[in-house]
């Protein structure tokens, strides 16, 4: 730290007070040895001079001043001029365990009576560890007040009384028991999708909208063709041709206005092999039934007599992927439970993180085979993010909580499986998302935490999980019209569409705050095969539901607001399907529960 003693005569003088060059010296030193810069070391002597009545600088009131003064109110700076900054309770934890290891060593060569009193007394029922890593506890890990001024507990998490209730189920969970093993079977995790899935960062908002164009495009094509294949089309009629005769039109929902859709504004913009692009008005009227959303592929038969309005009449039902089928490389297994989780985790109005200590206690006490924690593990949306509260670096603090997870639970031995969120403060907004990057992973760990995409279709020996942590049923629940003779289920609907659309985010045009990259989109957010587990957190309320044969889970978010939120866990078992039933879910059964 540089100090000028030229610089603090003229802020003395400021205040008509004459100062030696001795004395401006020695006021130098003090500034130095106190971290205080020239001004404010100035202001702190003229207020003490004021307070005690001296008029005149001498050495003695220097001293004074130091005595009284510096001594009690300032903090001194550490020798080496440094910035130590806050140190996290692992590096204040090994610094313990080094002064015990020199203070045992330094003990051992001096008499009973002149040993350390600080010592903990040893007997042969409480011996002495050597290392007490295994026994910290997560609280230790995480050390909120490190990087928040405000770091209090939230009253309302604290104070609730539903701790553990099921609130929802699926299947059979009587006599189930949702202990796992602990990973200690042989679990078998692969991220499927084709060529490659995505594994680094890469370079967005790049992209041209001729690009963009294309991507559609391919789109609507392949689906076309899978409808056209399966549905026994014979060919497919150009949007703008006016034909006497019913016809049938391949193209994309759309909205003939910068608004909401609504079932008077539906226009239908054919493909480019077809249609060249044009798009149609669309009449709904003489349809009894109909699900529509911006950005569906659909197959619509109808009249278009004038080439200028087309009168729907039947639209084709989507046609999901079909199962995957396990290999032998896959193995097999009796039974698997999978705890599933996603942030934020923390309440609004407090930093502290006691949510999500309270579910690495559940993971310890239950021990899961594998736990799949989807983001944002430091949200975007926290009031403290928001008003710039917080005084370390959002990486800093995420890879805290990371650690904290980590550590905090390798004596479960539970897998875990990280899913990263467009709304983690630290990364790029940016869809799809890739993998976390964690430089500090310790090599014991290694085996049994894994990184992966957002989204992302993962393999659990053999169950395909479906991974999502966007929440694309209030997107499209915000979007979608329709019209039933009877009751329908809205969200069953949208589920369905994700399903027989085959990708992870089918709405066009995204959500305002959808940063989507659409040549990467292609690539890595298109459903490889139907999953068996569709796991879609939302905002919504929690559900579980069987769609298509895909076992759907909404677990909620750990948190709500300045409450406590749920977590899902699963009950795998591959069954043999008996003769003539066809094929049975290996999902036979979930529980949402309350934090």
């Amino acid at each position: 730290m540089s100090v000028s003693a030229q610089r603090l005569l003229e802020e003395l003088q400021i205040f008509d007070v004459d100062c030696e060059e001795a004395l401006s010296e020695k006021l130098a030193e003090l500034c130095i040895l106190y971290g205080q810069n020239e001004e404010g070391m100035v202001a702190e002597l003229i207020a003490f001079c004021t307070r005690t009545g001296k008029v005149c600088l001498t050495s003695e009131t220097l001293n004074s001043f130091e005595h009284e003064c510096l001594s009690k109110k300032l903090s001194r700076v550490p020798r080496d001029g440094g910035h130590a900054g806050a140190r996290d309770i692992v590096s204040i934890q090994e610094l313990i365990e080094v002064e015990e290891e020199e203070e045992s060593l330094l003990n051992s060569y001096t008499t009973p009576s002149k040993g350390s009193q600080k010592r903990a007394i040893t007997t042969p029922e409480t011996p002495l560890t050597k290392r007490t890593v295994s026994t910290w506890s997560p609280h230790q890990l995480l050390s909120p007040s490190s990087f928040s001024p405000s770091a209090t507990p939230s009253q309302k998490y604290n104070s609730r009384n539903n701790r553990g209730e099921v609130v929802t189920s699926f299947g059979s969970t009587q006599g189930v028991s949702w202990s796992g093993r602990g990973g200690a079977g042989n679990i078998s995790l692969k991220v499927l999708g084709g060529p490659e899935s995505l594994t680094g960062s890469y370079k967005s908002m790049f992209q041209k909208l001729p690009d963009i164009r294309d991507v559609l495009t391919c789109k609507i094509e392949e689906l076309g063709s899978e409808l056209k294949e399966h549905y026994k089309i014979e060919a497919f009629t150009p949007v703008l041709v006016p034909a006497q005769e019913p016809v049938t039109l391949l193209g994309q929902i759309g909205c003939d206005t910068n608004g909401k859709l609504n079932s008077k504004s539906v226009i239908l913009e054919g493909d480019r092999e077809h249609s060249s692009g044009a798009q149609i008005p669309v009449n709904l009227s003489e349809l009894k039934e109909y699900s529509l959303f911006p950005g569906q592929v659909v197959v619509m038969e109808g009249i278009n007599t004038t080439g200028r309005r087309f009168i729907a009449t039947k639209v084709y039902e989507g046609v999901p992927l079909p199962f995957y089928q396990p290999t032998k490389e896959d193995g097999d297994f009796e039974q698997h439970v999978v705890l599933v989780a996603c942030g934020p985790y923390t309440t609004s109005d407090s930093i502290t993180y006691d949510p999500l200590l309270d579910l690495i206690a559940t993971i310890n006490r239950d021990q899961p085979d594998v736990c799949i924690l989807f983001g944002p593990f430091l949200d975007a949306k926290h009031e403290q993010v928001e008003n710039c509260l917080l005084t370390s670096p959002f990486e800093d603090i995420f890879k805290q909580c990371l650690r904290t997870i980590i550590e905090g639970t390798r004596s479960s031995g539970s897998h875990l499986v990280f899913v990263p969120s467009v709304r983690d403060v630290h990364r790029e907004p940016v869809y799809p998302q890739p993998p976390f990057s964690y430089s500090d992973l310790p090599r014991d760990d290694r085996k049994r935490v894994q990184f992966v995409s957002e989204p992302c279709s993962l393999s659990v020996n053999g169950v395909i999980f479906g991974l999502t942590s966007t929440d694309l049923l209030f997107h499209m629940g915000a979007e979608e019209i329709s019209s039933a003779s009877g009751t329908s289920d809205r969200l069953s609907r949208i589920l369905k569409h994700i399903l027989t659309q085959r990708s992870y985010y089918p709405l066009y045009p995204p959500q305002e705050d959808m940063a989507i990259d659409y040549e990467n989109f292609y690539t890595y957010a298109q459903l490889p095969v139907t999953p068996d587990v569709f796991i879609i957190p939302s905002e919504l309320k929690y559900f579980v539901k069987d769609v298509l044969g895909c076992v759907c889970v909404n677990p909620g978010r750990l948190t709500k607001g300045q409450v406590g939120g749920t977590f899902g866990r699963l009950f795998l078992r591959r069954q043999q399907a008996a003769g003539g039933e066809g094929r049975r879910s290996p999902c036979t059964a979930v529980q949402v529960v309350r934090i």
